[in-house]
């Protein structure tokens, strides 16, 4: 039985081989060509499937299967995408999907409304923040165990598209049934940017998608208009995404020739170098931006370009390495091809790109990070002093994969203990915050700004009290020598989620950052001076 699952596993990939490398021998004898060696053993597999194999075989079905794994075998990052999937992979980075426009979660297996999206279909009808989709089209979606990839997939659909939604509503004892048209919902990429001191600018972007330039440049204007003088740009979490925009965002950062980026390609146009054009608008502004261990790509592009030009300064951990460059082809029955066709080169000449010889080890690299201790510790961070270089003053930073920030920052475990990880594990954070907001829904809504916000909350000692009871109330009981360890943290994160579901995401950062202590690095960093450009030598890449 091993024997036999051991062919049904490797079957496919050979007959897909054998029918790609027939079609590609095909076209050879037709254009003159002669075959190869490889070309004619495939070919000669394939017939004897074809001939011999003792069940017929869809083809059609067997690319869809097999060709996912053949492009893994090429690289990490090359990937097949089935027409079903290439729409929704397309439309994160498009800026834009068709849709009802809410957000939601999953509460109790019910899908709750977390934010009506101002302007969106599903505010045009009435639709409101804490309303309960119980039906949608007339089938029952509460307590049926629906996924969030399951939901979005019913509401999602064609611009112009009708769907009707039942909901129950807290004020409403009747269900109440809207007709929803779908239309055009934009996909935000800045998740706050706001005022942090005076003088001093956050911005959080979440991926660098078709619109993120556009969204980005404008929050840079927003708080210029407000005083903003240095600019604190974090990157964690972020993944990447187009790369054009990446070098659009750097740009008006740096002066006219400095070097972007290079791409090295076996074709020419996988290979060139991108410099600024010097029509920045922020030329003189001061510059940290923060990474982590998640923000690839394009991330590592504009912190890359950042720090090479002794611009500003990166701060966080090693990012994660992702410095290859995909093309997208679509195939002629609408699914597409990412194929790696190059790979990215800060401007002090280090690839981005980690090692993936060994792809086992490159798809636990994070978790070896964690294991060895490199989230927590400098001295854990392995450098290879052999992929040594300059920056533009003079400046050494590593190469090795990923960017390796100028300061080490560790992953802040202060006020973490095995009470708050088993309440955040149970989602209780969430869903006690929801739940607040949505019993306090008419009142909190008064308030007109973040300030007056939490002028309405309770104080900090009877918020917790109240969380405490509601955990006890869902499993988990009141252990007061952890909680008071945990005590910042935790009302800390419960405000953020309040005014998150009560103002949007901008007001969650600005109080979660209060106590974020990479944010407060940044800023001490600033006001030391220490991210006056140019940066010098005397910066050492590996600070304390």
């Amino acid at each position: 039985m091993n024997h036999l699952k051991k062919t049904s596993v490797w079957l496919p990939l050979i007959v897909a081989l054998a029918f790609i490398a027939g079609f590609l021998t095909s076209a050879l004898l037709r254009s003159g060509g002669a075959p190869s060696a490889t070309q004619k053993k495939f070919q000669t597999v394939m017939n004897l499937i074809k001939n011999d194999y003792v069940d017929e075989v869809d083809l059609d079905s067997l690319l869809e299967h097999t060709l996912p794994s053949l492009l893994t075998n090429l690289d990490p990052h090359s990937a097949y995408i089935p027409a079903s999937d290439l729409q929704a992979v397309n439309d994160e980075l498009d800026g834009s999907f068709c849709g009802i426009g809410i957000q939601f979660m999953l509460n109790n297996d019910t899908i709750t409304v977390l934010e009506v999206i101002a302007g969106g279909p599903s505010e045009k009808v009435g639709v409101l923040a804490g309303d309960r989709i119980i039906k949608v089209d007339g089938k029952n979606v509460a307590g049926t165990g629906l996924t969030n990839e399951q939901v979005l997939k019913l509401l999602r659909g064609e611009r112009g598209t009708k769907v009707t939604l039942s909901v129950k509503r807290p004020s409403s004892k009747k269900t109440l049934n809207y007709e929803v048209v779908r239309g055009d919902i934009p996909v935000t990429s800045i998740d706050a940017a706001y005022i942090i001191e005076p003088g001093k600018a956050y911005i959080r972007v979440n991926k660098f998608g078709r619109t993120t330039y556009d969204e980005f440049w404008q929050a840079l204007n927003d708080m210029k208009a407000q005083g903003a003088k240095d600019y604190i740009i974090d990157l964690r979490g972020n993944t990447g995404g187009y790369m054009e925009i990446a070098f659009l965002m750097a740009n008006e950062f740096l002066e006219k020739g400095q070097i972007i980026v290079s791409t090295k390609g076996r074709d020419y146009y996988s290979s060139t170098t991108v410099t600024a054009d010097g029509t920045g608008s922020f030329k003189d502004a001061r510059l940290a931006v923060l990474l982590d261990e998640f923000s690839a790509s394009s991330s590592e592009i504009f912190a890359g370009a950042i720090q090479d030009n002794d611009r500003g300064l990166v701060l966080g951990r090693r990012s994660f390495g992702k410095g290859l460059i995909q093309r997208q082809s679509v195939l002629p029955d609408s699914s597409a091809i990412r194929l790696t066709v190059g790979r990215y080169y800060t401007p002090s000449g280090r690839c981005i790109q980690k090692d993936y010889s060994n792809l086992s080890a490159y798809e636990h690299d994070i978790i070896d990070r964690y294991n060895r201790g490199e989230m927590f510790s400098e001295d854990s961070v392995k450098l290879n002093k052999e992929l040594s270089f300059r920056t533009m003053h003079g400046r050494t930073v590593y190469g090795g994969g990923g960017i390796m920030p100028d300061i080490f920052l560790p992953n802040d475990t202060s006020g973490i203990t095995s009470y708050y990880i088993n309440v955040a594990n149970a989602g209780l954070f969430q869903k006690f915050a929801f739940d607040y907001v949505d019993e306090h829904r008419a009142e909190l809504s008064k308030a007109d700004n973040l300030e007056q916000l939490l002028t309405l909350l309770p104080d900090d000692e009877i918020l917790l009290r109240q969380f405490v009871a509601y955990c006890v109330r869902n499993g988990i009981a009141a252990r007061w020598y952890y909680i008071n360890i945990s005590h910042d943290l935790i009302v800390n994160q419960l405000k953020a989620l309040i005014a998150r579901d009560a103002m949007g995401y901008n007001a969650y950062f600005t109080i979660s950052n209060l106590i974020d202590s990479n944010v407060l690095r940044a800023l001490e960093e600033i006001d030391k001076g220490t991210a006056d450009f140019p940066l010098r030598p005397a910066n050492p890449q590996k600070g304390k």
